[in-house]
Parts: structure tokens; C-alpha cells; sequence
């Protein structure tokens, strides 16, 4: 799992990778400018013209570094060192030895260049070790560069914005970039939604960093670490191995929901899957899905009734079952038999409905038993734990409720973030915007509560499903295009996508 480190965990391990290999800083340095120059090789034209912005620190020798390397490609380079007065570090001190020595032309104070549709700008005047908002000089060339027409590309993390908590940082002193060049892991910053218009596009680039000694509990997920969870299913294995899941849903006019959470859960692998639905509704199930089986409760039209949820592996609740009283008083007695040990609980997942009737309520996430996995969007997480200002402030929250109630809770998103009662957070990469769309998160819960079904620990199959929902979701952008796609797309890619994660039952030697 690749690892979300802090500043100062960053700098360790910078120390440690020079220590442990060994390689000197200034070595350090040249393998990243290395992989950011290859990058910047293979994204841009020769004939563009290349502007360095650099800073007094190690950023700032990243980027001189950079510049070398990029006039050795025939590149027509400018380098720019905006802030003066300011010693600067050994590294940059001798890049910038380097490029006198080369004869490349270095503007350590003035005006700024001209910049024009035709420049790209490399953006390392400032990296991680930034405390506080910029201003004066530094301040004016992010305002400058902002301003331009010239495409960016930051170094590391574009200046002015912090590794983490941003918010009492002044957007109007961050640089807005094209994309981000980041070394080793991301950054924590780059998975809140606030900063998508600073970092652009970004991508992670190995430097040969050692951050074994790291001790975060932040990751994002990789499909290493997914495909790891997979066992090959054994040859007299039955429907019986695989799970009963029961996943009460519907209502009047909702049943779409019902059905999509259904066929997830059907196609994600679960022995037997059985759609508890209001009783005038249980055909939309099973001419949907055949494969199903139907439980139907009482009233025609809303959930009224739980189940007995003895004879189940595991349960979802919420898709698409609206907010009738009855639905609510059902949903009450069924959280409380759970908590209370009255009634044998099977792992739940809670999605939609469940969450804004949970919302309304007096005890809210005391409702919730402990282990549950909730799915929440944003808006239905503010609803629960009120308002936050920023994705920075909501992720706080979410970290804080998951250790308090001992729950899981999958907060959806752009890089949906999987918060667990240890206090390790996962945030998920794959997906797109595409999936932007009615009945996504329905799928997602169908998906989740069928690897539930099946045995895994709550943990893994929430960072599983959320994963496995996002690569579906790719695989349905690439063959219809994200305009297109449908939720019911993005179940017919989620074959293919546990093809690639399910592990060979052949002995390969």
C-alpha cells in the first residue's frame, strides 16, 4: 500500500533513504529531477518554450536541476529565481553552480518573463516545507503566473499549497497548476476536492524513496493491494460457501435502486442473494433478476417489517426506501435489536435512505452498531455529523466517528476515502466522473455487502468494494465514454474487473 506521509515523515525519510542506500542529497535530487525531465520529455513538445520558476530550498534545486536536464534535450529554457535575498540551500546553491557552468542564462531578480500560450511554466519555487501563506514577492509571482496563459506543471506540490490542512491558507496565494509531479506518494492535500483546482492532473513518481520505518496510517490502494485479498475458489466449492446476502430495499417509485444494489451484489459473487422489497413491489425483482431471491414484506408499497436476519451473511439497508414512518420505525427496531445483541446480526452495510432517516433522528450514529459499514456522499454526511467547511474538515470528522462508534465509514467521492475504528484511513484512485450518476452508489452498496456475504472482514471488502466500483466504473468510461455510462454499465464492467483481481487456480510452478 503506497503510503500518505506528513512533512516531517516525508523529510525522515528522505534522511533515511540517504542513510540506508547510501546516496548523497545532491544524488537524491538528480533521481528526482530524472523522473520529473522523462515525464515533462514525453508530455511536451520540443518546441515549447520552458520558464523555471525556482525557490531558495530544495524545491527550487529540484527545478534547476530540471532545467539542466531539459537544455541537454535541446529545450529553449528560461530559469527565473523570483526571491532574493534569501540563502538558499546547498543543493539548489549547487545546481545553480551547475547551470553557470553550462552557460544557461539564470534571472535572479527583475521583472517577470513574458509568458504566452506558447511557455510551460515548471513551478519550484516551493515545496512540502511550507508553514504559512505566501506573500511579497512569492506571493506576486503565483499571482502573475495565475494570470497568464501559460499551461503549469508543479514540482512536487504546487507553491503556496500546504501537504495537508488548508484551511486558513488564502486560495489566492496557491498556484493553480496543470499537473503536479509528485514524488514517492501524494499528498494528503491532493485528495480534497477544494484542491483539485491547484494540483490539476497529478501523478506520482518513484524516486527510490525508503519510507519502511513510516509509521502513518494513511494509504492509498493500489490494485496489488486489492488483488492480494483474493483466494481461487476451491473445484466442489457450492452457492453455500459463497454467502446469503439479504439487501432490503425499495419503495413506490424507488425500485430502480433496489434492483441495481441486487445485480451488483449477484455479479460481485455472493452464493445467494435474496432483495427483501415491499410485497406489490417483489416483481420488479424478479423479472430483473431471476437469480434472485425475494423476500416480501407486509405493506405493498414501503419496507414496514424486518426480516429475521438470522438465516444471512450479511445485510444492506437503505437503497431506495424512502422515508415513510413506518420505513423509519422499521429501521429504528432493526439498529436497536442489533446493538442490543437481542437478534443475531449479521455484518451490515448501511447506504441512501438509512443514512438521511439516521440523520433525522435524536441518536444518530449512536444508532449504528459497531462494525457497520456506512456510504455516506457528502451531503448525507454533513446531515449526520453537521456541516464542514472544507473536505479537509469533513475528513477529520469522518476519521473521529469511525474510532468513536468503532464503524466504517466509506465516505464517497472523487477519491473516496475508507475510514476504519483503528484510525487508518485508504483512499481509493480508481473511478471517474462519469459515475456521477444516478444509482452509482446503489451499485457500490450491491458490491460491498456481496464480498460481506462472502466472509471477508468488514475493512477489506469496503477499501475492496469501493475499489473494485471505481475500476468498473473505468472499464464503463472506456467502452461508452463518462457522458454515457449508466450505473447498470458499470455493473456489466464489474466482471471484468474481478477477472484481473481473481488469482489463477492452476499451479504455475
Amino acid at each position: 500500500m503506497i503510503q500518505i506521509l506528513s512533512p516531517k515523515e516525508i523529510k525522515d525519510a528522505d534522511a533515511y533513504t540517504i542513510c540506508r542506500k547510501p546516496i548523497a542529497a545532491i544524488e537524491l535530487m538528480e533521481k528526482a529531477a530524472a523522473a520529473c525531465t522523462e515525464w515533462i520529455a514525453g508530455h511536451v513538445k520540443r518546441d515549447r518554450k520552458i520558464v523555471v520558476f525556482a525557490g531558495p530550498g530544495n524545491n527550487g534545486g529540484d527545478g534547476l536541476a530540471i532545467a539542466r536536464r531539459l537544455h541537454a534535450l535541446h529545450y529553449d529554457v528560461q530559469v527565473f529565481l523570483p526571491i532574493t535575498g534569501v540563502s538558499l540551500s546547498d543543493c539548489t546553491r549547487l545546481n545553480l553552480a551547475e547551470l553557470k557552468n553550462i552557460r544557461l542564462e539564470v534571472t535572479e531578480n527583475g521583472q517577470f518573463p513574458e509568458l504566452t500560450s506558447e511557455h510551460v511554466v515548471i513551478d519550484a519555487m516551493f515545496g512540502i516545507g511550507l508553514t504559512r501563506p505566501l506573500t511579497g514577492i512569492a506571493a506576486q509571482a503565483v499571482a502573475f503566473i495565475r494570470q497568464s496563459p501559460a499551461r503549469v506543471i508543479a514540482v512536487d506540490i504546487p507553491s503556496g499549497l500546504f501537504c495537508e490542512d488548508n484551511s486558513l491558507n488564502p486560495p489566492d496565494s496557491i498556484l493553480k497548476a496543470d499537473y503536479t509531479l509528485t514524488f514517492q506518494q501524494p499528498k494528503l492535500s491532493f485528495f480534497f476536492a477544494e484542491n483539485s483546482s491547484f494540483t490539476g492532473k497529478w501523478e506520482v513518481l518513484d524516486i527510490g524513496l525508503l519510507t519502511e520505518k513510516a509509521t502513518s496510517q494513511h494509504y492509498m490502494l493500489s490494485e496489488e493491494d486489492i488483488k492480494s485479498l483474493f483466494a481461487p475458489r476451491k473445484k466442489f466449492s457450492h452457492k453455500g460457501d459463497y454467502g446469503h446476502a439479504c439487501i432490503i430495499a425499495g419503495s413506490r417509485g424507488m425500485m430502480g435502486a433496489a434492483v441495481l444494489a441486487v445485480k451488483a451484489c449477484l455479479r460481485s459473487g455472493a452464493g445467494l442473494v435474496t432483495a427483501h422489497v415491499p410485497q406489490d413491489e417483489r416483481l420488479s425483482i424478479q423479472l430483473s433478476a431471476p437469480e434472485a431471491l425475494v423476500s416480501a414484506d407486509e405493506h405493498p408499497q414501503v419496507w414496514s417489517q424486518a426480516p429475521d436476519l438470522k438465516h444471512y451473511t450479511a445485510a444492506a439497508i437503505g437503497p431506495g426506501i424512502g422515508k415513510d414512518p413506518l420505513t423509519r420505525q422499521a429501521l429504528t427496531d432493526i439498529l436497536k435489536t442489533f446493538r442490543n445483541g437481542e437478534r443475531q446480526a449479521p455484518p451490515a452495510v448501511l447506504d441512501a435512505d438509512a443514512l438521511n432517516l439516521i440523520a433525522e433522528s435524536n441518536e444518530k450514529f449512536a444508532l449504528l452498531p459497531p462494525n457497520c459499514i456506512i456510504t455516506p456522499h457528502p451531503k448525507e454526511f454533513d446531515r449526520l455529523a453537521g456541516l464542514s467547511s472544507n473536505g479537509y474538515q469533513r475528513w477529520l470528522k469522518q476519521r473521529a466517528l469511525a474510532e468513536k462508534y468503532r464503524i466504517i465509514i466509506v465516505l464517497k467521492g472523487a477519491y473516496t476515502c475508507i475510514a476504519s475504528p483503528d484510525g487508518a484511513c485508504y483512499f481509493n484512485a480508481t473511478g471517474n466522473p462519469g459515475m456521477a450518476t444516478g444509482g452509482s452508489g446503489d451499485v457500490l452498496t450491491g458490491i460491498i455487502v456481496s464480498l460481506l456475504a462472502q466472509g471477508w472482514e468488514p475493512v477489506k471488502a469496503a477499501c475492496a468494494g469501493v475499489w473494485i466500483h471505481g475500476a468498473a466504473g473505468d472499464l464503463s468510461a472506456e467502452k461508452y465514454g463518462q457522458q454515457a455510462m449508466t450505473a447498470g454499465d458499470i455493473i456489466e464492467c464489474i466482471g471484468d474487473t474481478l477477472k484481473k483481481l481473481q488469482p489463477d487456480n492452476e499451479f504455475s510452478g
